[in-house]
């Protein structure tokens, strides 16, 4: 049976609305190191970069390009804002994880179907499902790191959980924010989370939403594994949660029980949807990470990104080339701001010149890039 944050077609614990958080504006976010959850960041590019009747961006020979296009012009516009991104890869699920991923997997089937049956009938309905349809498969995960390798951005390969890699990095110092659509990197320990990050926000100088994990548990006055306890009793990735129960109503039992342990002890709630809340406890509070990475960014190679966008999968040369130079003088405007430094470094520094924000527009038929981006 499909949770409750699975009926609404989300990922994660679903537990936002009890989290305080604050705008921050771009420019106190330059010259910062931000953890990217890679696959989040993937399935975003997948589910709207497309066509109008949903179809995804492919190259000649029918291989979906959708998420490149995605890479190449976020990198280009987080370093022109003097972001420095290092995009963090999912490794193997825990075993709780497998039945999420395979009703996941037939949502998205079922998606698929409905999307194909509708194309030619209702363009804007098709658009819907299709966007519901998008997976990240194997092709993608493979061409998404050649690509990052070629323009120079590094790359960590999770054991485990992308989120839990990425909140170990910003915990030790190596990175400042964790930038993830989902609220998880947060349970497994990272001290700020940023919401939220695309172009179209770094584009407008808007402010983007910023959740700090000391914040959160000083104003609620819970503990970390408290605030893991409420992600269990409404439901995570790992578990169904408590039928009824939602972020507030959690909040309330944990803080007047303290835990799960003494909250089923009362009576209060059954063991149904939280049978296995030790195990998901150890993954939230103890997670597979690896200190096995570097954090280095490399001038791209022009050459390697040419061929293999523009020669392989047939992007406008053209488009790429003005691309790249954005990205070759953003970095070099970066220097300085580096994971060794990131504890140091002040968070209202401002940039000292102004970047370029025109928009940059795909080739004929890819107009639905553009509105994205």
């Amino acid at each position: 049976m499909a949770n409750k944050r699975e009926r609404k077609g989300e990922m994660g614990a679903d537990i936002g609305e009890i989290l305080p958080k604050r705008e921050v504006r771009i420019e106190e976010i330059s010259r910062k190191v931000v953890a990217v959850d890679a696959y989040n960041m993937l399935y975003q590019f997948l589910s709207t970069i497309r066509q109008p009747d949903g179809t995804p961006l492919k190259d000649s020979q029918g291989r979906i390009t959708s998420h490149l296009s995605g890479i190449i012009y976020r990198v280009t516009k987080l370093l022109e804002r003097g972001i420095l991104p290092v995009f963090v890869f999912d490794g193997t699920p825990p075993a709780l994880k497998a039945e999420v991923l395979q009703r996941r997997k037939e949502r998205r089937d079922a998606e698929r179907l409905k999307w194909e049956a509708l194309r030619q009938i209702s363009p804007a309905e098709a658009l819907k499902h299709a966007k519901a349809s998008a997976r990240v498969d194997e092709d993608v995960v493979g061409g998404a790191k050649r690509l990052l390798s070629f323009l120079g951005i590094p790359i960590v390969q999770a054991p485990s959980e992308g989120e839990a890699q990425a909140a170990f990095i910003v915990a030790r110092g190596d990175a400042h924010f964790v930038a993830s659509q989902d609220y998880d990197a947060l349970l497994f320990g990272s001290p700020s989370l940023l919401r939220n990050l695309s172009v179209s926000a770094l584009q407008k100088d808007s402010s983007l939403p910023l959740i700090s994990l000391e914040e959160t548990l000083k104003s609620l006055k819970i503990s970390r594994e408290q605030l893991v306890d409420i992600a269990i009793l409404t439901g995570t990735d790992y578990n169904e949660g408590v039928k009824g129960i939602g972020p507030k109503t959690a909040l309330k039992l944990v803080r007047k029980f303290g835990g799960i342990e003494k909250l089923l002890a009362s009576g209060k709630i059954q063991t149904a949807g939280v049978e296995n809340y030790k195990e998901v406890r150890e993954i939230f509070l103890a997670p597979k990470v690896t200190s096995a990475y570097e954090l280095k960014w490399l001038p791209p190679d022009e050459e390697k990104v040419l061929e293999f966008l523009c020669e392989e999968h047939d992007f406008s040369e053209e488009r790429v080339a003005k691309a790249l130079n954005r990205i070759r003088k953003g970095m070099e405007a970066d220097k300085g701001a580096s994971s060794g430094d990131a504890d140091e470094e002040s968070r209202s520094e401002e940039r000292k010149s102004d970047r370029r924000r025109k928009k940059e527009m795909l080739a004929k038929g890819q107009a639905t890039l553009s509105e994205w981006f």
